[in-house]
């Protein structure tokens, strides 16, 4: 009696081994994708100077902070790249704010170009140590800037100095230079 059963062709262990890589790969895809939210996090502290907002246990500990007597100083300043044929200056120079509490300043920006022109905003904080402890809730730096020709615009800023900033800080400068957008500006031209 012959025995009619196919022998082994191996196709077993290639379906283990391409499970196994499947696998691999997936877990390796979320980790990578569970990494993203601190990575995200990092790149706008330290790229762009911006502190996302906190969760409700650091809320209630900054607030807390806030009803301390404690007041620091914070000056404006704007200014204009020379490409950029715009007016821009904060409508406050100075304002008195208590570390932990929300305020908003306004800066003013006119087109005095004879065409629309896409501008962005370059912020600073000065002392540069203190810009850890500057967050933008809000900021008209976040985007892109479209004034027409002649056209003026209020742009608000919102802001929380952090409580934790170090007490030999009493003054911080927030500052910001715009710059022309010349592939955008070259697309508005287009359309």
């Amino acid at each position: 009696m012959t025995d009619e059963r196919t022998p082994p062709t191996g196709k077993g262990k290639g379906n283990v081994a391409g499970l196994a890589k499947l696998l691999g790969v997936a877990l390796g895809a979320f980790a990578f994708t569970f990494a993203l939210v601190p990575l995200y996090n990092i790149a706008c502290q330290k790229v762009f100077g911006v502190r996302l907002q906190q969760g409700p246990a650091d809320a209630a500990a900054k607030s807390r902070a806030a009803a301390s007597d404690r007041w620091v100083t914070v000056q404006f300043d704007g200014g204009v790249n020379s490409k950029l044929p715009w007016a821009f200056e904060p409508e406050q120079v100075t304002m008195r704010v208590q570390p932990g509490v929300q305020y908003e300043a306004l800066y003013f920006a006119r087109n005095d170009g004879d065409r629309a022109i896409v501008g962005n905003a370059v912020p600073s904080v000065a002392p540069a140590r203190a810009s850890a402890y500057f967050n933008k809730t809000e900021c008209f730096c976040f985007t892109a800037q479209v004034l027409q020709p002649g056209e003026s615009r209020d742009m608000p800023v919102r802001f929380i100095v952090d409580p934790d900033l170090p007490d030999n800080i009493h003054t911080l400068t927030l500052s910001y230079t715009f710059f022309k957008n010349e592939s955008q500006t070259d697309a508005l031209g287009a359309s």
